[in-house]
């Protein structure tokens, strides 16, 4: 009957009813695609509170929740305060008495303080060398009555970044490992392995506290696997998103052992690119302890990451009690593992993992994905040749259906590109009349203003090439050709990204697996007219697998950029970079729904719709309605804004001082820069912008950390010059001519617990060696090289070398060498200037100052 229909369309009401049915094709695909995002918001809450396996559990979140809330009342822990070294180290140490005393004969426990000294290189943040004295780390032991040889590392940080309580980064997972300790000890269940329980004092001093124990602590050689806690947002999930190296049996540890696993190894792939501006203690275990993990991180609402209000009372119980059922029950075991003995037998290449919505991880052996991605990419090839080789339409020669196959899959391509074109020129626009970050409080913006355009772009090419190049062609083999054109698209994504090694092939995998099991299954459905609504509801079930999986793996991405986009520098557009990820996110969705529009009656008002949505989002943002920051007490998004009160000191090779000056050093951290602060703060605007002093190092500006590339634009108002009570006292204690023209400079500095060295080798002459490191210089961005100094609580003064080698004599010197102190906390570290500037500041704005000083030598 349908292909009578179909044939001769007699049938009364038929083409009504068909033309109806088509024309509601694509806001059938509208719907399925929100109802399936609405799907993944309703998991992503159930699954946060959702109780564990074991029914009773032994981890008490409340009991954590009053260690987070003891540790944070102490206030900012900086490396070197009295905060950090003394209260939070007394505090620590109390409650890991206070475990010792009500653990069971079971168990053994040791503690030890740690003052380790040492320093390191590392590629991160474009290259720098570390140095530090005297910092401070808590290590805990627990092992079995009769000991152990080998170790598990359970690792947080309880330091934290300047003026911020760092609730998330990290105190709340030290609050959960005190209580993972506690719950252990108490177990009247004998561990077959040590766990050791390592409270380091200086991570966010970039990594240094973890190198000083994996390098120097007499524990850490019986370590034969760690896990990492860390953060990147305040609370919610947290995502295992760094594994091994290697090591697949870690992954198959956590996968058996968690009760809410949530992993991806799409994360880790993405983290190791470098494209995120951070790193973690994970790093140092894997490069200079050798030893393989797990790096598990909260990522929910990074707006608030590193700002003052990352408080206690933002995390969730249920996000303490999840993380510690997690990590409690990967700990237990791997401390009754056999395999935690012999881990570097079982180091045999890398693993494919990824969790589906919160239930359960799939995890495997990479090589094992790279025979079944390739085997799926030869059956898609072997279905489409039949295809285009071996036509069944009638009247279809193989050159001609060769073309048409051609022809569909460049118009796919052509779509692509047009709309990231399109998107592109939307978003550089934004950003150029001053719009930037108008969907960093309200994301719904991005999505009406970048997502219908591109969707819009994608619908429009397609329905001009019906129209005009594909005119009177049945639509039904158009469908077709233009399915098995995306499926094409992906077999060759899923062959390259197997090919270059990637893990994440695996997303590609399901964007050709369930398409082609869903065409064959519906084969026939794409040449009955007359079943159309039927054709869409079974083909929209076919693939609801990959698409929900695409909507799950787009929530974690999206909330971990967007608040980044806040945070990663004056040079970077975010505009830019949030069209590129939602063209991308819009290209995939299209892929197999793409084929509709030559399906469908009509697509016009579809069109008029998107259309209509994008023009009114465009003239509001460009209005200025969506105000980029917000300082709402219950979810704020603030803008971020560093200041240091600095006085610089520029001295010749005579050790003259030729130039002095001091004021407020500004650093807005986003793209706007200061344009949304200038009508609350006048006289921060654009008249004192500062150019870069092109001789000293690092343009003569205290950077705390190398990143200079990140903000090239920055504003100092001149104030009055500081004087801090501990000033940089620097000495010259030797100069030795060594063989090869080769000239040693001895050097001794006392200052603050926080200092930066630049060393800019002048032209003509090398930095051949140091004491530094491992002795091989490493440069930064640029060329000059940047020493990260930091002490504890106390330390003797820095005395360091450095060797240039030079190929003549030259008058001007041989290398500019500048000397960076910042004072993050005591009586020096705000100024009555840098204090009365801060209270200007409106309330959506966080602040973050201190005062610092620069100062120059040649030598």
């Amino acid at each position: 009957r349908d292909g009578a229909c179909a044939a001769g369309g007699k049938k009364r009401g038929g083409p009504r009813r068909r033309a109806l049915a088509e024309a509601r094709g694509v806001p059938l695909v509208l719907l399925y695609l929100l109802g399936l995002r609405a799907l993944v918001q309703v998991s992503q809450r159930q699954l946060l509170s959702r109780p564990g396996r074991g029914g009773a559990r032994d981890f008490s979140a409340l009991r954590a929740r009053r260690y987070l809330d003891d540790i944070t009342a102490i206030g900012p822990r900086t490396v070197g305060s009295p905060e950090n070294e003394i209260h939070t180290v007394n505090y620590l140490i109390e409650q890991i008495k206070a475990i010792e005393v009500e653990s069971t004969d079971a168990h053994r426990i040791f503690v030890d303080i740690q003052r380790p000294t040492g320093s390191f290189s590392i590629d991160f943040l474009g290259g720098f060398t570390s140095y530090y004295a005297n910092i401070t780390n808590i290590v805990v032991k627990l092992e079995p009555r009769n000991g152990a040889e080998h170790a598990v590392l359970s690792n947080c940080h309880f330091d934290s970044v300047p003026n911020t309580p760092g609730a998330s980064d990290d105190a709340v997972s030290c609050s959960v490992m005190l209580e993972i300790l506690n719950t252990l000890s108490k177990s009247s269940e004998s561990l077959q392995h040590a766990v050791i329980f390592l409270f380091n004092g200086a991570e966010e001093n970039i990594l240094q506290a973890s190198h000083g124990f994996i390098t120097q602590h007499e524990w850490a050689k019986s370590i034969r696997a760690f896990i990492n806690l860390e953060a990147a947002g305040v609370g919610g999930k947290e995502l295992v998103f760094q594994t091994g190296p290697e090591n697949p049996w870690l992954v198959q540890a956590y996968v058996f052992a968690a009760e809410h696993p949530f992993a991806s190894v799409v994360a880790q792939e993405v983290f190791q690119s470098g494209i995120i501006p951070a790193d973690t203690d994970f790093r140092i275990y894997r490069d200079f302890g050798n030893v393989p993990g797990i790096d598990l991180a909260f990522i929910e609402n990074g707006y608030i990451y590193h700002t003052e209000y990352d408080t206690s009372d933002r995390i969730l119980t249920d996000s303490i009690q999840r993380a510690g059922d997690n990590i409690l029950a990967v700990l237990k075991y791997l401390a009754t593992s056999d395999r935690l003995a012999k881990s570097f037998e079982y180091r045999h290449g890398n693993v494919v993992f990824f969790d589906i919505l919160g239930l359960l991880v799939l995890a495997y052996p990479a090589r094992v994905g790279t025979i079944m991605n390739y085997i799926i990419a030869a059956i898609a090839a072997l279905y489409l040749s039949k295809k285009v080789l071996q036509p069944k339409t009638r009247g279809k020669s193989t050159l001609n259906n060769l073309k048409k196959f051609s022809t569909a899959f460049g118009l796919t391509l052509l779509s692509w590109i047009s709309a990231l074109v399109t998107v592109f020129i939307v978003a550089v626009f934004i950003s150029l009349i001053g719009r930037s970050l108008s969907w960093y409080t309200h994301f719904y913006v991005s999505v009406s203003l970048y997502g219908t355009a591109a969707t819009a772009k994608l619908i429009f090419v397609h329905t001009l090439a019906k129209k005009f190049f594909y005119k009177n062609m049945n639509e039904q083999y158009l469908g077709d050709v233009f399915f098995d054109a995306s499926l094409m698209v992906w077999s060759i994504a899923l062959a390259i990204l197997t090919q270059i090694g990637l893990c994440s092939a695996f997303v590609c995998t399901l964007w050709v697996v369930f398409p082609l099991i869903t065409k064959l299954m519906i084969h026939n459905e794409f040449r009955q007219k007359g079943a159309t609504m039927r054709f869409v509801m079974m083909y929209m079930l076919g693939m609801f697998v990959p698409y929900l999986y695409l909507m799950y793996l787009s929530w974690t991405v999206f909330e971990m950029f967007t608040p980044i986009m806040g945070r990663s520098g004056s040079e970077i557009p975010p505009d830019v970079v949030l069209a590129g990820l939602i063209v991308a996110i819009t290209v995939i969705l299209s892929s197999y729904f793409i084929n509709f529009v030559y399906l469908v009656k009509s697509t016009k008002m579809t069109l008029v719709t998107l259309t209509t949505v994008f023009v009114v989002t465009l003239l509001l943002v460009c209005s200025g309605i969506f105000f980029p920051y917000s300082s709402d007490s219950i979810n704020p998004k603030p803008k971020r804004v560093f200041l240091q009160h600095t006085s610089r000191r520029f001295h010749d090779l005579d050790g003259n001082l030729v130039k002095s000056d001091s004021g407020i050093w500004i650093n807005g951290f986003d793209y706007n820069g200061i344009s949304h602060i200038t009508p609350h703060v006048p006289e921060i605007n654009d008249t004192i912008r500062t150019q870069c002093e092109e001789r000293a190092p690092f343009c003569g500006l205290p950077w705390i950390l190398p990143v200079h590339f990140m903000f090239r634009k920055n504003w100092y108002l001149p104030v009055p010059e500081i004087l801090p009570t501990s000033p940089v006292l620097f000495k010259v204690l030797a100069k030795e001519l060594m063989p090869w023209n080769s000239v040693r400079l001895n050097f001794e500095v006392s200052g603050p617990s926080h200092m930066s060295l630049y060393i800019r080798p002048h032209e003509g002459s090398t930095l051949s060696t140091w004491s530094l490191g491992d002795g091989r210089p490493v440069a930064s961005i640029g060329g000059d090289y940047f020493v990260f100094y930091s002490h504890g609580l106390q330390a003797t003064a820095w005395h360091f070398w450095i060797e240039l080698t030079a190929s003549e004599e030259h008058t001007d010197g041989i290398v500019s060498l500048a000397i960076a102190a910042h004072y993050f906390f005591g009586k020096d570290q705000k100024s009555p200037q840098l204090y009365a500037l801060l209270e200007r500041l409106p309330d959506w704005v966080f602040s973050s100052g201190w005062s610092s000083t620069y100062d120059l030598f040649v030598f």
